[in-house]
């Protein structure tokens, strides 16, 4: 089962839904908003939805008569909070978007958020998505790798840690047992060929499939 985010970033950001059929839709904060008006029911909604105007917030209530409104000064972030009712589906993956326009400490946040997520559930694919990237971590082990035609490029960033004994096998520039260190861009830009495989001895490595604009 796959579990989508749908939270308040620009709507310019958002990817074609249309991509994830039979898919569970959570909307966080105006993300709900933003669901309704493409004409898509929420499953659920989540949030203290201060960011929304009174006559907006009326819709969303009428949508959701037992919504509970969480508050405006709370320890956990409306994400955090989106990514505690995903989790209550068992889902396969989850895809977070609407996270990554606007403002940069929020989407440093989601970065760390989804991190601490894809650690505690391992099992489970957590990634993030616009209209033109898709990132994701991958844990230490071997994962296999198909191009996707929406994205050109990948790249690997190490992320709270440095990684050790990277390998790329079916990229258009392969490496074997190679270390990345904090700061490094050497593996920016690398073109999956078709299907590959990554390795990774230690650390967590960051993902990022893009195109270009």
């Amino acid at each position: 089962m796959n579990v989508i985010l749908i939270a308040g970033g620009p709507a310019g950001e958002l990817p074609d839904f249309s991509l994830f059929p039979s898919a569970i839709y959570i909307g966080v904060d105006s993300g709900t908003l933003a669901l309704m008006e493409r004409g898509f029911q929420p499953d659920a909604a989540v949030g203290d939805f201060d960011s929304v105007t009174a006559a907006d917030y009326e819709k969303i209530r009428l949508a959701f008569p037992d919504l509970a409104r969480s508050p405006s000064e709370k320890n956990q972030s409306d994400t955090e909070l989106g990514l505690e009712k995903a989790m209550t589906y068992q889902p396969e993956q989850v895809i977070l978007t609407g996270v990554t326009g606007g403002r940069l400490d929020h989407y440093m946040s989601v970065l760390h958020i989804v991190y601490h997520y894809q650690q505690k559930f391992p099992e489970t694919r957590f990634s993030v998505v616009n209209n033109q990237n898709q990132i994701r971590f991958l844990k230490p082990g071997k994962h296999e790798l198909e191009k996707d035609i929406r994205y050109r490029y990948v790249s690997f960033y190490p992320f709270a840690e440095e990684v050790q004994g990277l390998t790329l096998s079916g990229f258009k520039y392969p490496v074997t047992n190679e270390y990345l260190p904090f700061g490094t861009t050497r593996f920016v830009s690398n073109e999956l060929l078709g299907r590959g495989t990554v390795e990774i001895d230690r650390g967590y490595c960051l993902l990022v499939e893009s195109s270009d604009a």
